[in-house]
């Protein structure tokens, strides 16, 4: 488009000056033509600017429409998160390795680990 634009400008402009000349050179059924091809040239111009308008239009109605699925994934992305970052707290706390951790002896800690990680989960909610 900007090269119609760059070629048009121009001509509109060359032919306002053969409209508007005092020169007794052009016959008048000639500057009837001219006059034409001049409106033709402004019906081109006002035709690229609104094709250039609906374009940049189409184009933040892309990005928009980009920028709110990146959201809705971005959404899902926090949700999922928050639901395993407490989860991997516990995971690394407890898969350490220690020597000396008193609930490694009891039987009942596990379930309970895995319990309290379920809570953590549905309180993350």
């Amino acid at each position: 488009m900007t090269i119609f634009s760059k070629i048009l400008r121009p001509q509109r402009e060359f032919l306002s000056m053969l409209l508007h000349s005092d020169s007794g050179l052009i016959e008048a059924r000639t500057s009837r033509n001219i006059h034409d091809v001049y409106e033709h040239v402004i019906h081109l111009l006002e035709t690229l600017d609104l094709n250039r308008e609906n374009l940049t239009g189409l184009h933040d109605l892309y990005l928009s429409t980009i920028s709110n699925r990146m959201n809705e994934v971005m959404k899902m992305l926090a949700i999922i998160a928050s639901l395993f970052i407490p989860i991997t707290f516990v995971a690394g706390v407890y898969g350490m390795n220690f020597q000396h951790m008193p609930e490694l002896n009891s039987s009942v800690d596990y379930p309970a680990v895995l319990v309290g990680m379920a809570a953590l989960c549905k309180c993350s909610k």
